[in-house]
């Protein structure tokens, strides 16, 4: 347009056309890029479309603001407002109908020449076209023109001054009378009509935002502001207006219109468009003057806010759509989130999209799935051969499986949890191995030194507290020296010993006899599992090189003559105690070079001086059972707690389950487990670990219960409900302050007291059915009245008996329900003889006969009740998903 920037409009009719208005109008169609060829008056827009010029008019000058015109014929009607106030109807393209020429050509005039700011075509009544101007003394403003108004100009001074400056114009097509005058005395800059009513118009004044009525113009609603420019309407919510003023954006509420209900601050440069996205909720665009970068704002739905300063929620974020400064943009029509944007200094224009924020979601079996505008998209795992052994499974999946498996449900061997779990994590290895020793040995001394503790029950008094605390209250510890066996040399190597460094040992599986410890058995165990490296190495710290030799010898005739294990053997075989040695001095310099780490630590301790066995203790892949165990036999009361506490510590940072065997499932091995929960995420092995070997102060701890409520929660989102049921039983007898109280039973309708005395609820959710049972001897059983009034107890609606009487035999599938017990002690009477009624019509009777009823008949068997009492209880009839 003549002195300012261009502007973009779309065709209301072709989704491929638009307008670029400038100091001319040109008509593009845009489509796809035609093979490698550019034909003349095509213009690339992206990689993938290009437009072509159709049409160009000259013939409009001094254009201020342009609109098109809505309906379909004629297609391509514009209106042009003017510097001098007239509005005038021209054409682009090729239609000669009547119509069209009816209308291409007319001119709209106010009476006082000034400038045209704005216009808008009535989106119901096409033919009324709204026009706002400059302000004129006492003047109207805002001008709605009739364009099918055939009024000729009045023969006044003013009409005459008209004519003259019209050259060559048929009367006949210049209109000075509008249908319409409001807003006298103001300016007018911007103008929209509400969709809500095609009646009403708002227009932006000189100093606030009026709504006017057509059908009654005497009165208007207006509010003070000076955000008066670019008002627009959006486009899904019709109460939701935005306007602007310099560089800040007010949204209005159209219901609350005496302030803003939000308001958006750009930079300091001032606004010079914003427009509502067509095919996208509340996604606002704004553009600054001299930027290559729109700004958008994401509207969250809210509902409408009760208080009146709450604001709705917003999501900012900027667009980059070309290099070279936006001189203005259009959103499509129809594309999703699609625009065009046009260069300020010249008609390089851009197709460009808007790509949606991802929004990614994690179903509970770990599926995934994410949405981009209209279209979602699920995540299909690689098929491919190989492809499940090169990722590693994330922690929901393994823990999913692992409740398949039964996973810590083994309480007589606590060590096989592992091998549910996979058998190939090292560290859960170690915390059943662990804690299987923990159990056991815990329980053979606390046995030992209060029997009358187990008689009682008292399973508190049988949990192990740690390595750490067994240390820390050690006394009575004795220093001898022993000689090497099956060596040349007869060097003493002081060792030291207690019955709490002999408890420690045991622990760490190394079997201990009295104060003597013999770990043949232990060796024996290792040989059979191929662990040939570790073996030789316990059998080194026991002072028996000699067997160490011999390990090493058979594995490597085992592992088909392994040269490490053979040369290793013989560099043991030359072992001398002299400092000044050339074999101390090898071995000191070439240990490191060994791969394996129990080799590299034997020749560590061959080469340390009593005492210093930093190269031993601080070899982080052996095992922590290890080296401790060394520590206990090598360490002296001064060395041996400090080297635990720090050991303790490093476990405790790294989240390391091998450190349980140092804390034990105490407060300390709480913070230990913490450390590892928040590194893995494995909150199943937490629960299980917690439960089995913790006191009851620890379970208490918040850590804990969370830890647990989030496991039970994870069950019940994968739907193993009947897994769930099995942990909050193992819970209850490990926990036994967990047991939940009784929160339901069955009442008297007359007295209100309980039916039964221990009465026993079976959870069911949903609208249809709950069951209840009298528990008790069979006696109890057959009691048909209340105990505490005596009052008959309701009548099945089936058999007509009432409440409380053992159910008759029932034919068909329902004959092997008869049978079932809910738990092995016989406590509770069986399921077939339960109360159960709809919870929507209020009838029921004995659970046998409603399970036989309703396997063949989907209505109450109540006469004149129509209620579908199974179907209304939607949980009941999922399938749990490990019943499988």
């Amino acid at each position: 347009m003549s002195g300012s920037k261009p502007d973009i409009l779309w065709s209301p009719h072709h989704p491929d056309r638009y307008v670029i208005c400038d100091s001319e109008l040109g008509l593009y169609r845009i489509g796809p890029v035609g093979g490698t060829e550019t034909k003349p008056g095509t213009l690339p827009l992206s990689e993938e479309t290009a437009a072509t010029l159709l049409a160009i008019n000259s013939d409009t000058p001094y254009m201020k603001c342009v609109a098109w015109y809505p309906k379909h014929e004629p297609e391509c009607l514009l209106a042009v407002g003017q510097a001098n106030g007239r509005v005038v109807l021209t054409s682009l393209g090729q239609s000669h109908n009547s119509t069209c020429k009816e209308l291409v050509g007319k001119e709209f005039v106010p009476k006082h020449a000034r400038q045209c700011n704005t216009l808008a075509w009535n989106p119901v009544d096409n033919n009324l076209l709204a026009a706002g101007l400059d302000k004129h003394r006492a003047d109207f403003s805002v001008l709605i023109w009739d364009i099918s108004s055939k009024f000729a100009p009045e023969t006044s001074v003013a009409a005459e001054k008209i004519r003259i400056s019209t050259v060559d114009l048929d009367s006949s097509m210049v209109v000075t009378k509008p249908l319409y005058e409001l807003g006298q005395n103001d300016a007018c800059l911007s103008l929209c009509w509400l969709f809500r009513d095609p009646k009403l118009l708002l227009a932006g004044m000189h100093r606030n935002l009026a709504i006017f009525d057509l059908r009654n113009t005497s009165q208007k609603m207006f509010v003070n502001t000076k955000a008066i420019q670019g008002v627009t309407v959006d486009p899904h919510f019709h109460d939701r207006v935005a306007s602007f003023f310099e560089g800040q954006v007010a949204i209005w509420d159209l219901r609350k219109f005496e302030k803003p209900v939000l308001t958006l601050t750009e930079q300091s440069k001032p606004l010079t468009k914003v427009a509502w996205c067509p095919t996208r909720t509340g996604l606002l665009a704004t553009l600054t003057r001299d930027s290559n970068v729109i700004r958008l704002y994401d509207m969250q739905h809210t509902p409408t806010p009760i208080g009146d300063e709450t604001e709705p929620t917003i999501i900012e974020r900027s667009v980059q759509p070309c290099e070279s400064q936006i001189g203005s943009f259009a959103w499509h029509p129809s594309s999703q989130n699609r625009m065009v944007v046009v260069s300020a200094t010249n008609r390089v224009m851009t197709d460009f999209t808007v790509f949606e924020r991802i929004s990614l979601a994690w179903s509970s079996t770990t599926s995934l799935m994410w949405a981009c505008g209209r279209h979602l998209y699920d995540c299909a795992e690689d098929s491919a051969e190989g492809a499940e052994s090169t990722v590693e499974k994330d922690i929901a999946t393994k823990m999913r499986e692992r409740a398949q498996s039964r996973y810590g449900h083994d309480t007589l061997q606590v060590w096989r949890n592992h091998l549910l779990a996979g058998g190939n994590d090292p560290q859960l290895k170690s915390l059943w191995y662990d804690l299987s020793y923990i159990l056991y040995v815990s329980h053979m001394k606390q046995c030992a030194e209060d029997m009358e503790l187990k008689l009682q029950g008292n399973k508190q008094s049988l949990v192990y507290s740690g390595i750490k605390n067994i240390i820390r209250t050690s006394s009575g510890t004795t220093e001898s020296r022993r000689c090497w066996i099956g060596s040349d040399r007869q060097t003493d190597v002081p060792r030291f010993s207690s019955e709490e460094r002999c408890l420690a040992l045991r622990l760490c599986g190394w079997i201990s006899r009295g104060p003597d410890i013999d770990v043949e058995t232990f060796l024996r165990s290792l040989e059979q599992e191929r662990e040939w490296e570790r073996a030789a190495a316990i059998a080194l710290f026991n002072l028996d090189i000699r067997r160490a030799i011999q390990i090493l010898n058979k594995g490597a005739t085992m592992e088909k003559g392994d040269l490490n294990l053979n040369v290793v053997a013989m560099a043991l075989s030359g072992y001398t105690d002299e400092k000044s040695s050339l074999w101390r001095e090898m071995c000191s310099s070439l240990r490191l070079q060994l791969k394996n780490p129990y080799l590299c630590i034997m020749f560590a301790f061959l080469t340390s001086e009593p005492g210093a066995y930093d190269g031993v203790l601080y070899e982080s892949s052996v095992a922590v059972r290890d080296r401790v165990a060394f520590a206990c036999m090598f360490l002296s009361d001064a060395q041996l707690p400090h080297y635990i506490d720090k050991l303790t510590n490093e476990m405790k940072e790294a989240g390391n389950l091998e450190g349980i065997l140092l804390t034990g499932l105490t407060k300390d091995g709480v913070d230990l487990m913490e450390s590892f929960v928040d590194r893995t995420g494995d909150v199943q092995t937490a629960s299980f670990c917690t439960l089995k070997g913790s006191p009851g102060e620890v379970l208490k701890d918040p850590r804990v219960q969370c830890w647990i409520e989030n496991y039970r929660n994870l069950l019940d989102a994968w739907r193993f409900w009947h897994k769930r049921a099995e942990f909050d039983i193992l819970r209850g007898k490990l926990d036994p302050s967990s047991k939940p109280l009784a929160q339901v039973f069955v009442s008297c309708n007359f007295c209100g007291k309980s039916i039964s005395y221990s009465c026993s609820a079976m959870p069911h959710q949903g609208r249809g059915f709950s069951q209840y049972g009298v528990s008790g001897s069979p006696t109890k059983s057959k009691v048909t009245s209340c105990p505490g009034c005596r009052k008959p107890l309701p009548r099945c609606a089936l058999c007509l008996m009432n409440m409380g009487t053992p159910v008759s035999s029932c034919s068909g599938p329902g004959k092997s329900d008869e049978k079932v017990d809910l738990t092995r002690e016989n406590k509770l009477s069986q399921f077939n003889n339960w109360f159960t009624w709809c919870h929507n019509c209020r009838h029921g009777g004995h659970a046998g006969h409603m399970l036989s009823w309703f396997r063949d008949h989907t209505e109450c068997p109540v006469s004149a009740c129509t209620c579908k009492c199974m179907q209304l209880d939607t949980t009941g009839n999922l399938v749990p998903a490990d019943s499988s």
